[in-house]
């Protein structure tokens, strides 16, 4: 079972919540199903980042049946997280995930109020007694994506949507220039930044002034399908974000980077209801399954496929990293020396931007 609400809503009720809490027994307690909570910062059809993090919401359902009761909040700004944090660790939740990076100082101060819940936060890096981080190698398959747009550009111009300059995001475009530019030295890549996750608006006149420029591939780490429309119509090849996007633009979708959440978020319920949860700080990839390419576009040629697999394949069997040397960044300056492959401390940390970007 689940339950759904809106921001409004769930405020409105959760001190009524809390408090019906606090009047069953021990014993009906103790009979009472796990309550988990989602915490999202876009709504649940966005198509991407929000949408692939209630698909593994629902995969917690199907596993565990009567045994988890979950609730979802959706469209939740980062700057108001904190009272949607609290609400639900008040409202008898044991288990919160929160799913962007800008919940991890909320979540970590909810967490200091109630340590008898569990706290899991997507994409961040500080944890606690009771608060676990989670993040996917995303640009694991910027590496896939940015190798096939070297083959299908002929302009060599490439456009990327982008959220906020977080490592993370930093991390994405230059993954995707430097396996691109393996392929087309001359490339470029042009970065809009919209100052937001998910504006459906802003994306699509972001995609709109990148082609109008030459951009002939355009990308984005930003969560709607308004890119991928709007690439389509104009007839650029353009590739989907957390989620499979193929239906908004058929013929020009090229594949999607997807987000994989099910087996973990089920791992970490089954571990409260058995009582073995401990804090942990994973960050996996492809050869996890938490990071997937979507089926590729029947309309690309045989060869870029075979380009992109090779790529997809040396990830999974460790032979292939996207920030191997030599690396130079924006000025030129060698970064990363040949046969040199970055840390994951220093991947986690990058503000600075390879060869090739245009930011």
């Amino acid at each position: 079972m689940f339950k759904t609400l809106s921001r409004r809503h769930f405020l409105a009720g959760s001190t009524a919540a809390a408090g019906a809490l606090g009047l069953g027994s021990r014993a009906a307690f103790a009979a009472d199903p796990l309550k988990v909570g989602f915490v999202y910062v876009g709504p649940i059809g966005d198509f991407g980042w929000t949408h692939g993090h209630d698909v593994g919401r629902k995969a917690v359902e199907k596993e565990f049946g009567d045994k988890v009761e979950t609730t979802y909040v959706e469209s939740v700004p980062e700057a108001d997280s904190e009272r949607v944090i609290r609400q639900l660790a008040a409202a008898g939740n044991k288990l919160i995930f929160t799913t962007s990076f800008g919940y991890m100082n909320p979540t970590i101060k909810v967490a200091k109020q109630f340590p008898d819940v569990k706290f899991e936060h997507a994409t961040g890096f500080k944890t606690a007694p009771n608060v676990s981080a989670y993040n996917a190698r995303f640009y694991e398959g910027r590496a896939v994506i940015g190798t096939i747009a070297g083959h299908l550009t002929e302009t060599g111009k490439f456009g990327y949507i982008a959220s906020f300059p977080i490592p993370e995001v930093v991390m994405g475009i230059n993954a995707f220039i430097l396996a691109a530019r393996k392929v087309r030295p001359d490339a470029e890549i042009s970065v809009v930044w919209v100052n937001s996750w998910f504006d459906p608006g802003k994306e699509a006149d972001a995609a709109k002034v990148l082609i109008d420029q030459g951009c002939d591939v355009i990308t984005q780490h930003t969560d709607s399908a308004a890119p991928i429309q709007t690439a389509g119509a104009r007839g650029v090849w353009c590739f989907g974000q957390a989620s499979d996007m193929s239906s908004f633009a058929p013929e020009h979708h090229a594949t999607a980077i997807l987000d994989v959440w099910a087996p973990y978020y089920i791992a970490r319920t089954a571990a409260v209801l058995d009582g073995t949860w401990q804090t942990t700080n994973v960050w996996q990839g492809m050869k996890e399954g938490m990071v997937e390419m979507s089926p590729y576009n029947e309309r690309l040629p045989a060869e870029v496929v075979e380009a992109a697999e090779k790529v997809r394949k040396g990830i999974l069997d460790g032979s292939h990293h996207a920030f191997t040397g030599p690396i130079n960044d924006q000025t030129g300056k060698e970064r990363v020396p040949a046969g040199v492959t970055m840390t994951d401390e220093a991947l986690l940390t990058m503000d600075w931007y390879v060869e090739g970007v245009t930011a």
